[in-house]
């Protein structure tokens, strides 16, 4: 469906010139170019999805724009979600695990060079999930084993601080901007942790419904929309107030969101119904529906969510591009990645994944 990008041809505008040099000074100069493509970190030409595929155990690593794989790279065991860093030179990963072989580590990946930079070991117990980027080279990381939120140097591959929440299944987790504060969602308690990062104490607990677990916040930071799976709502939070302001009715398994970046549209992934939903965010109002009509795997008992959600495509992971016009779903039962214009939901590309995608990221091209 997609054919490669054009090659690059970096070195091309020196040919006028060197054709005028001498031997010597072509050769010096060859050597010096030589040199610097050695030593010199290569960076992203293109925009770069990255895609978790939790039972393959691994990440892809794709061109956004074509769809055209650049690499896939091992992870540790079962890879859930993905954070990239905000210069889009790498991609932390958190390797869940599953409830027989909990999940104990991060593996950093190099986006430059498409290899692993590091594997940050954690406690046995800890089953870490979701992630977000704080400044420089910290990350904050749920673990739901231990009911805590991390925060860990990447480039260290230590733990700085830990925050309890002191909630069942805390797994996602989103921060204010100014990154003075992580907001966490708890699957088994139904609630939004609101945790001080400067502090580094818990708030409160904020009531939202069961099975809470999708969480965005708007791009002006008014507004935190969380997804209740278990009763088909979304609650909608005053991050400030830190009051629910509003409840929605969106049936099929809300299981993740994802804002596009004017904060006028929201998308929302209905894993259960197999369908992704849009929002108008002023009105709070759904305003479409798209089914993923895909081929569905048949191996339903080698996979995580085995044949809980029937004959779905059980979407999860949403990523928005930049300029708002399109979304990336994983498609995770149907091991695809799906192109959905986030005006109409139509379907516009299909990528294929490994086995079992669900988070993703996006790094800048540099």
């Amino acid at each position: 469906m997609w054919s490669p990008a054009p090659s690059q041809r970096p070195g091309a505008f020196l040919v006028s010139r060197l054709a005028i040099l001498d031997v010597a000074s072509i050769a010096a100069t060859c050597l010096a170019l030589a040199l610097l493509a050695l030593f010199a970190p290569a960076a992203l030409a293109a925009d770069t999805l990255v895609v978790a595929n939790k039972t393959a155990n691994s990440v892809d690593l794709f061109d956004a724009k074509t769809g055209v794989s650049r690499a896939t790279v091992a992870t540790g065991y079962r890879p859930h979600e993905v954070v990239v860093s905000p210069d889009g030179s790498l991609a932390v990963v958190s390797n869940y695990g599953d409830r027989e072989k909990p999940g104990a580590s991060l593996t950093v990946v190099d986006l430059r060079t498409a290899k692993v930079a590091r594997t940050i070991e954690l406690a046995a117990t800890t089953q870490p999930h979701g992630l977000a980027w704080l400044a420089g080279n910290e990350i904050v990381v749920t673990a739901e084993g231990t009911k805590r939120l991390l925060v860990v140097d990447a480039a260290k591959g230590v733990i700085v601080r830990e925050i309890e929440t002191a909630q069942e299944i805390s797994h996602m987790v989103v921060v204010s901007s100014d990154k003075k504060r992580a907001f966490v969602t708890n699957i088994g308690s139904g609630s939004v942790s609101v945790l001080d990062l400067v502090a580094g104490t818990k708030i409160r607990d904020i009531r939202t419904g069961a099975g809470a677990e999708g969480i965005a916040m708007s791009p002006d930071g008014n507004e935190l929309w969380v997804g209740n799976r278990a009763n088909d709502t979304i609650a909608i939070i005053d991050p400030e107030a830190l009051e629910v302001r509003a409840m929605v009715a969106c049936e099929g398994f809300p299981i993740r969101i994802a804002f596009t970046p004017d904060g006028k549209r929201v998308i929302v992934a209905a894993a259960k119904s197999g369908e992704v939903v849009l929002f108008d965010a002023k009105l709070r109002k759904e305003i479409a529906r798209r089914k993923f009509n895909l081929a569905t795997a048949t191996d339903a008992a080698q996979r995580l969510f085995g044949d809980r959600f029937g004959a779905s495509t059980v979407p999860v992971g949403i990523v928005v591009a930049p300029k708002g016009d399109r979304a990336w779903v994983a498609a995770t039962k149907a091991d695809m990645v799906v192109v959905v214009d986030t005006k109409t939901l139509r379907v516009t590309e299909l990528v294929r994944a490994g086995k079992e995608p669900d988070g993703m990221a996006l790094a800048r091209g540099l």
